[in-house]
């Protein structure tokens, strides 16, 4: 992340999506090194195997193989210079929750030989993850409301209500139900990847609506 950090020019809107992704890792990594979770390796493991989804679809999306379709949406729109910087790093956010994160849980129960089961000491930890985030996000909703060349925004536009409609805690806790649901069998987890996908990109869409 800080590799693509230096790459990245400031009209690049991937740069904010990956900006505002290194904050979060970094704070979390930070609150499970003080101290205070029930299973920090866990978390430590949920971090790698989160991350490696993301480098996963940005090396695919370089080098022509196949993609999730809810993370071309934003890095085909990468030099759009009318939508603004939080689009980017909302969209990537969209992308990278809803999408991804179901399965680097069900990857990390794996590795660690856990389960993802509500009541368990790595959902209490999992969740208590969340007010760290959304402290993140509220900062990010000021710092990066501008155009994506840095330039202001009209007064009045769509994203106020973009905005409000952004709740973390809840796309976190859809991703932890659709990881045990993969986890149980009961449904085909290619269909399921698909559909998941396929609502991602929608939503992903929208993020991206230009700003007149």
């Amino acid at each position: 992340m800080h590799a693509i950090d230096q790459i990245c020019l400031d009209a690049d809107g991937l740069r904010w999506f990956n900006w505002l992704y290194l904050q979060v890792t970094q704070a979390v990594e930070n609150r499970v090194s003080s101290g205070g979770f029930n299973d920090p390796a866990w978390l430590a493991q949920l971090d790698v195997q989160f991350a490696a989804l993301y480098f996963n679809a940005l090396n695919a999306a370089l080098t022509g193989a196949p993609c999730p379709a809810c993370w071309l949406e934003m890095f085909s729109a990468r030099d759009q210079v009318k939508v603004a910087r939080i689009q980017f790093a909302f969209a990537g956010m969209n992308a990278h929750i809803n999408h991804d994160l179901p399965f680097a849980i069900v990857a990390t129960c794996k590795a660690t030989n856990t389960i993802p089961q509500r009541g368990t000491p790595q959902d209490a930890d999992y969740t208590a993850v969340n007010p760290i985030l959304d402290g993140l996000v509220d900062s990010a909703k000021k710092t990066l409301n501008v155009r994506l060349p840095g330039d202001a925004l009209p007064p009045v536009s769509h994203l106020e209500d973009l905005l409000a409609q952004w709740n973390l805690a809840e796309f976190r806790g859809l991703a932890w139900k659709h990881a045990e649901t993969l986890w149980q069998g009961a449904v085909d987890a290619a269909m399921l990847k698909a559909t998941i996908d396929t609502l991602t990109a929608l939503a992903g869409r929208a993020l991206l609506v230009p700003v007149p």
